[in-house]
């Protein structure tokens, strides 16, 4: 099978199309035929080697497709499934196995390339929304790259839980799009002032929580809007990790940080499924738009992380073997 590995850390070039032998599911794996794989920043970690893992490393975390083969003890899916999936390392592939306990069943409603693109990035949002700050009426939240691939869900989320929402966006089209999903005011943060902004929106009180998946550009920033007793939840390093910083910052306003992940939100089976669930029903329903920025073909992945990382993206990546 054709899998796109990494040998070496550095930019988008060190990935590398090749032929690499077919899996074979021990007990409690599946083997999947991937439909479609999620392209997202986690991928680029990897491949700079800003997050470690032996190599050579076929790369992904997220995809959808259909089941060939179970391993013994397998009682969660059986062959010809639908499935999706995140957590699940190597799905820049045209086949991947995977844990069966992994793995969620996909609605007749949804397509591969829905799966694909709401696991990673949706469940990022589920959780942001209602766990690292349980989003209520009342609320205001600043969510950075609202028109991202997590940051459309995350706004269109925020607004069923009747959150007043502030976005940034790089351009006007990317407002627009922001705006569309939901967002109560755009900041394009190219032109305007973001704090500044924030603060005559909010009456000069500042934000409940700030959604901040970029990292080291925006920090600073993230930091200076959160209102009294607000939250800021980093979760992401878009344009690098932040670097460490004096903890007495954090006194002032009473603020509190966080540096959540999705997988301790769905390491348990029953959160995975509660989590994707939502959302797929959500999709299902048509109350949740999936935007698709665009479909690669498996060699092209290198174009993919080129698009993704010059952020002129708006919505999801997907790999099609």
């Amino acid at each position: 099978m054709r899998a796109i590995r990494v040998h070496q850390p550095g930019g988008p070039d060190v990935l590398t199309a090749e032929d690499v032998p077919l899996p074979v599911p021990a007990a409690g794996q599946a083997l999947i035929k991937v439909a479609a794989a999620g392209v997202n920043f986690i991928d680029t970690y990897f491949r700079t080697g800003l997050y470690q893992a032996p190599l050579p490393l076929t790369l992904g975390q997220e995809g959808a497709g259909t089941v060939e083969r179970v391993g013994p003890g397998v009682t969660e899916v059986a062959p010809g499934d639908r499935v999706a999936f995140t957590g699940v390392p190597g799905c820049y592939a045209e086949h991947v196995v995977a844990p069966a306990a992994r793995l969620v069943a996909l609605p007749d409603a949804l397509g591969f390339d829905d799966g694909a693109a709401l696991m990673l990035q949706g469940m990022t949002a589920h959780y942001l929304a209602t766990t690292t700050f349980r989003l209520a009426p009342g609320h205001a939240c600043l969510v950075h790259a609202a028109a991202g691939g997590v940051g459309l869900l995350l706004v269109q989320i925020a607004k069923r839980k009747g959150a007043r929402v502030i976005g940034t966006a790089g351009s006007e089209a990317k407002a627009a799009l922001a705006r569309e999903a939901g967002a109560d005011h755009v900041i394009k943060y190219r032109s305007e002032d973001v704090v500044g902004e924030v603060r005559r929106l909010t009456d000069g009180r500042g934000v409940d929580v700030v959604y901040d998946g970029v990292g080291k550009a925006t920090f600073d920033a993230s930091l200076a809007c959160v209102a009294p007793w607000g939250l800021l939840a980093m979760f992401g390093n878009a344009s690098g990790a932040v670097p460490p910083f004096d903890l007495l910052r954090l006194q002032d306003n009473a603020r509190f940080l966080a540096r959540p992940r999705l997988g301790e939100h769905i390491a348990s089976r029953s959160d995975l499924l509660w989590r994707a669930g939502e959302l797929m029903e959500w999709a299902a329903a048509g109350q949740l738009t999936l935007r698709i920025h665009r479909r690669y073909a498996l060699a092209d992945a290198a174009v993919a992380h080129r698009d993704l990382e010059s952020r002129a993206t708006s919505g999801k990546l997907l790999l099609i073997p």
